[in-house]
């Protein structure tokens, strides 16, 4: 819906004085992490990527041999070649033109609108942008853990949704499920799982094993349209950028998890993923987690009578320390994966862009005049990509009790 004197009144000095008091969640932790260059973005037909080799295995022809006998064959070293497209994504802002009228009548009340406006959309797709991160590119925002109601779905988590949010059900294939498209979500019950939408439809009902996304960001086909994210950059199956670990071992990343039961944290756990990173010649620099893996981390450390503190690091980051050899610094991010401990070597990976999020103004206009209708509009856009040029240098621990 767009915004209109309605909505915008309150907010506005005409009747309303003061700061408005954002009750929206807005911390963003990873991805800022990760800002780097956009270096080596190329135009080809069909779009934008980034193409480079990584070698992915040694060249075999090393040998001993007695005197005068013959050598061993020659080899070379193995390469493969990762492509990374970039994908495309977009914000939209829409006022009437009643709102509009304010910059004649009172230009204060409509700079403070439009100012709620667009940095309210910015920070929006940060935060959104900082969930793709953690994501695997397919846009799931919740799993069906059973089959649907008239009205309701139960999922296996909530910690990706929000009333009002617009959503599509989509099956594991990503071809949105007939009926449950364009659906507003009115109530999450966080205890259960349970997700209420404003109408309910009428059609085929979902299963478990589907799941919800952003309405319209389900793939239907082998192309996700959302970038990829450490779900599935921290992977030991799939494809990814072009390689399959099915025939390069090597483009795996470490994954120790329990078979969906979930387990105590302890530091030989921590030290045993930092110790496969190392020996695939990566260098853990970062360990990121959830809220109640945090507390179960430091729930270790206290009950291992540790002197707990929060420590400052190189770049700034603050959290707690982890030691094998070294500090490595553990930081929560409320958008980590529940029951996850993501173990980041941050000089492999790299978001691949044009340019930063940016209004779509090639008219030298940002609000466009929306035809047909007494409102305005306007696009943030982006086109970028998370990619690592090393997967094996990560790894994640899954099936972690939180407390």
């Amino acid at each position: 819906m767009p915004a209109t004197l309605t909505t915008v009144n309150s907010i506005t000095k005409e009747i309303y004085q003061g700061q408005i008091q954002d009750q929206l969640q807005n911390e963003v932790v990873g991805i800022k992490r990760i800002e780097k260059t956009s270096r080596g973005v190329t135009s080809e037909v069909g779009g934008k990527y980034v193409t480079f080799p990584i070698r992915v295995r040694r060249n075999p022809s090393i040998g001993y041999r007695a005197e005068y006998e013959d050598l061993q064959a020659a080899g070379n070293q193995g390469y493969a070649s990762v492509r990374v497209g970039l994908k495309y994504g977009y914000g939209r802002v829409e006022v009437t033109g009643q709102t509009m009228e304010l910059a004649k009548s009172n230009y204060q009340a409509f700079a403070n609108a439009m100012n709620l406006e667009m940095t309210g959309l910015k920070n929006d797709i940060a935060k959104d942008v900082n969930r793709i991160f953690y994501g695997n590119g397919t846009g799931s925002l919740a799993a069906l853990t059973v089959t649907a109601t008239a009205q309701t779905v139960t999922c296996a988590n909530t910690q990706y949704l929000e009333v009002g949010q617009v959503v599509d059900v989509v099956n594991s294939g990503g071809t949105a499920v007939s009926g449950w498209t364009g659906l507003v979500i009115s109530a999450i019950n966080r205890s259960t799982g349970v997700v209420t939408f404003a109408t309910p439809p009428t059609t085929r009902v979902p299963v478990a094993g589907d799941y919800l996304v952003r309405t319209g960001n389900g793939n239907a086909g082998s192309t996700n349209k959302e970038p990829t994210g450490l779900g599935a950059i921290i992977n030991n199956t799939g494809s990814l950028f072009n390689v399959d670990p099915a025939t390069e071992p090597s483009w795996a990343a470490i994954v120790d998890a329990n078979g969906g039961t979930n387990r105590s944290l302890t530091e030989a756990l921590m030290i045993k993923q930092t110790d496969a990173v190392r020996v695939n010649g990566g260098n853990t620099s970062l360990i990121l987690c959830g809220l109640g893996v945090r507390r179960a981390y430091w729930n270790l450390l206290s009950t291992n009578r540790r002197f707990i503190t929060t420590t400052e690091f190189d770049g700034g980051i603050k959290g707690l320390a982890f030691h094998n050899g070294r500090d490595i610094p553990v930081v929560d991010d409320v958008d980590c994966p529940n029951n996850q401990m993501k173990f980041i070597d941050e000089s492999t990976l790299t978001i691949y862009r044009n340019a930063d999020w940016s209004w779509i103004d090639t008219d030298g206009n940002i609000w466009k005049w929306k035809i047909g209708k007494d409102s305005f509009e306007a696009v943030l856009a982006c086109y970028w990509e998370l990619g690592t040029n090393r997967r094996n240098a990560h790894a994640t621990l899954n099936d972690i009790t939180e407390v």
